[in-house]
């Protein structure tokens, strides 16, 4: 499959999704949504452990794209609500993906472009990026990636950046719990290495149930979840993968989604 705005490839056991529109520092349009949307549904049953998301160039993402941003103005009610849902389907696709998805934040992330940060499991930043909310300063709001940002930097940090709009830098971004590392520039690729073979050593399926596991814990009430993790641990070590995990354990031996094998 081909994409006009992404690059897609795999490097050892990571699947690598590059934002590639360095020229408008890859800003969104309707295009990169798209391509973004088709890659990552393309992963989901793909062999690799993890998806390393990243922008070519300086920057990250600088959020929507001035023509896009045109296009938007002029469209009418019925294709605004469109465009929106497809950046909303786009997130929680990350948001609930099977594979562990790592952002490699390169550069700036501004608007949207922090929203695919707030939405992926782990994210680096190298020092010297930046990130903003801008919207409410064009008289918008970051509604559609809002939901996702306030669940990585709490309602406290949400008031403070969205509401002023300012940029912060790496540090702060790592303070307030947007980005959990920040290398600099020559550490970032090994940083994002070692997470990302860190994830490598969990099994699939259980890496997978952890993220639902992480995602229903947060959101469904106590009584009603812990019903559910219960059918989960008790299936999980009936499965195949469980019991490799645990005889494998038992022999003092690495498990087979460690080895190939």
């Amino acid at each position: 499959m081909d994409f006009d705005t992404v690059k897609l490839h795999i490097l050892d056991s990571s699947a690598h999704i590059i934002l590639n529109r360095p020229d408008r520092r890859n800003a969104f349009n309707r295009g990169m949504i798209g391509d973004l949307t088709r890659a990552f549904r393309r992963l989901v049953d793909h062999s690799c452990r993890s998806i390393v998301l990243t922008g070519e160039g300086p920057a990250f993402s600088a959020g929507a794209d001035l023509e896009y941003m045109h296009e938007i103005k002029v469209a009418g009610e019925e294709e605004n609500l469109a465009d929106a849902h497809r950046l909303s389907d786009l997130l929680e696709l990350i948001y609930t993906h099977p594979k562990p998805v790592i952002a490699r934040v390169n550069g700036p992330a501004v608007g949207g472009g922090v929203g695919l940060v707030a939405a992926c499991d782990i994210a680096v930043a190298v020092r010297g990026a930046f990130f903003a909310f801008s919207e409410v300063r064009l008289g918008l709001v970051p509604a559609v990636i809002g939901p996702y940002v306030v669940r990585k930097i709490g309602e406290s940090a949400a008031r403070r950046y969205m509401l002023t709009g300012e940029r912060f830098n790496a540090e702060e971004a790592q303070r307030i719990g947007l980005v959990h590392h920040v290398a600099v520039q020559g550490d970032l690729d090994q940083v994002v290495h070692g997470i990302a073979t860190a994830v490598s050593l969990g099994g699939p399926e259980a890496l997978a149930a952890c993220k639902e596991l992480i995602h229903r814990s947060g959101e469904e009430p106590l009584q009603d979840v812990s019903e559910w993790t219960t059918r989960l641990i008790t299936r999980l070590r009936e499965g195949e993968e469980g019991q490799e995990g645990m005889e494998s354990f038992l022999e003092k031996r690495d498990p087979r989604w460690q080895t190939g094998r």
